[in-house]
Parts: structure tokens; sequence; C-alpha cells
């Protein structure tokens, strides 16, 4: 299945991280969100190593195969980023480009803000870079939906989270990652279902009220959910949990980028669909809203007809957007 990528196991900021690798050339991580894996990248790792690019995507610490630290502590951003950092040391690149998808795009985000020397160039899909708010995330998230389910508010819940979604893998995977691609979203919007932000009470569980699809998407397979399963049966969810309980963390630890722009080369793109930019409340497109916290942000798609998946719901297009951003990368 993955006859091309080479696995390889290092130790990067004093734990062990999983990466899956192809190609050679100048590094690009790619960095994954929540709940996903390396494999989430499966479409873009070929792709990038055919034009000249040593791709590395890792299971990010608490996922997959990686270490898997017990403690809200060891999620923040700074741990994270420092993570990336450790993976390019131990592969030997000094600079190196970063990519992230969801959570991933803040892990990728960071890195690029922290590291400016080590990172010449950096991106995302579905969540751009966001100017620190003007309190701590978790508390802005407490205001903003007082008495209404919002699943980072619900993640909170140690235990009681992690139990939810361990009871039933396939079916709790099969249900997030079909409530919010196109169809889903498409779904949601016709029935006024905001399954994930303000339709539920506050007393609700993530899963409760998801429709239940009888098909699988034309993007997503059997193959690819039994994958996916079958990290999260190593994994559990309490690593993946514990990024939205070091929110409030991040708030405090990265004060000093208070206000700060991505200054090197990037690109954003995002799905059409995608639920993350209502929760922003704005009065102009998502991406306008977004291009002032760049200085040199080269390329912003939003990709019409996709959701939240951006890479495997449309990987030719994500794939054609990453190869021009790169050329211009290397050819400025």
């Amino acid at each position: 299945m993955f006859s091309d990528i080479e696995f390889r196991n290092v130790t990067a900021n004093g734990i062990t991280l999983r990466l899956a690798m192809q190609g050679s050339g100048p590094l690009i991580v790619l960095c994954h969100g929540w709940p996903e894996s390396w494999y989430s990248w499966r479409h873009q790792i070929p792709a990038l190593a055919k034009a000249g690019y040593t791709v590395v995507a890792y299971d990010v610490r608490g996922y997959g195969e990686s270490d898997k630290p017990h403690e809200v502590e060891a999620y923040t951003l700074k741990e994270l980023a420092t993570d990336v950092i450790g993976i390019a040391d131990a592969l030997g690149f000094d600079r190196f480009i970063t990519i992230g998808h969801d959570w991933g795009g803040p892990i990728a985000l960071t890195t690029a803000l922290l590291y400016p020397d080590r990172v010449y160039a950096t991106g995302s899909l579905s969540v751009p870079h966001l100017t620190r708010p003007p309190l701590p995330t978790l508390d802005l998230w407490r205001e903003l939906y007082k008495d209404q389910f919002f699943y980072q508010l619900y993640f909170l819940n140690e235990g009681v989270a992690e139990a939810e979604f361990e009871a039933d893998l396939p079916e709790s995977l099969f249900l997030v990652y079909t409530a919010i691609d196109a169809r889903g979203i498409r779904h949601q919007q016709l029935n006024h279902d905001g399954v994930f932000a303000g339709t539920k009470p506050a007393t609700a569980k993530l899963l409760d009220g998801m429709t239940r699809f009888d098909s699988f998407p034309d993007w997503f397979s059997q193959d690819d959910l039994d994958y996916l399963v079958s990290q999260f049966e190593l994994s559990g969810k309490r690593g993946p949990y514990n990024r939205y309980r070091a929110q409030n963390l991040d708030w405090h630890e990265l004060a000093h980028l208070d206000g700060a722009k991505i200054q090197q080369p990037a690109f954003f793109i995002t799905g059409e669909l995608d639920p993350v930019s209502s929760f922003v409340p704005l009065s102009t497109s998502f991406i306008d809203h977004v291009r002032k916290n760049y200085d040199n942000l080269l390329i912003a798609r939003e990709l019409p007809n996709v959701g939240h998946w951006t890479a495997e719901e449309a990987p030719e297009a994500v794939n054609e957007a990453l190869l021009a951003f790169l050329k211009q990368v290397h050819h400025s």
C-alpha cells in the first residue's frame, strides 16, 4: 500500500516521532491536524517528491506511532514547533519549508514565526495565520458559546470526551470525516444544523445529532477509514484532545508574537464550505480577512465545493497550488 514511502522513527525534542518520507532535495515538513495522521498527506507526498523535494509527513505527537506524552503541557504550540525543528535536525536540514492542515496549520506557521532563520517558506490549508485574540482562546470560546455546544469546549472534559470517541472508533471517525466534507456541510446548511458549534445544548456530546450517511463520499473509502482506525487504536484520543486543552497555555507562552505577521513567502488554501471560516464573524471574505496577517502571501485560494479535508477532497487542485507556490519560492 505504501511501497514508495520510507517509514523512519527519529528522536526530536526528547520524544520519538514516526516519519513517512519520500524523495530527495529541499525538505518539506507536512503537519497534519485533528483527528488525522501522516496519511492525510497521501496525495501530496508523491507529487512533491516527484517535483524534487524530500517530503516528510509525520505523526504529530499524540497520534499514530509517535510518542504520546500524557500531560496537557506537552501539547503546546511551542512544543509542537520544537518537534518540527527536531525532525529537520535529525534529518540534517538547516533550512526547510513547513506546510500544515487544520491544527497542522498553526504548527507549521508557529514554527515559521519562532524559527524564521530555519523556515524559509510556509503555508497552510483550512486554518490560516490569525493574530492573538484579546483574551485566552478557551476563555474567548466560553464567551462566544455561552450555554451552547462548542466542540473545543467539550474536549476539555478529560476522560469523558475520549471515552465517547473511543467507544466505536470506526463509527466516530466516519461521522467526523463525513460531517465536515462538502457533502456533510451542504447537508447541514440545508437543515440549518451545525453539529460542531452552536446548535446543540452545552450538555451535548460531540457525536450527538450527526447525520449518518449510508455511503462513503468519493474522496474517502473504507480502506482509508480502516487505516485511520488502526492508527487511533494505537494512540487513543487523549493526545489529540490535549492540543485543544493547551490553548490557554499557548496564549501566555506566545505573548511575544502578539500582532506578528508571517514574513516568509506563504500560501493559504481553503475550501468554499470549510466550517473553520464560520468561527470568525466577518463582514468580508475569509481570505480577505486573513491577508493582513501576512507580509508575503503569494497564493490565496478558495476551492469551490470543498469542505474541511482540503488536501484529500481536492488533491489535484491542492497539488497544483502547492507546486505553483514552490516554483515561486525557488525562482524568486
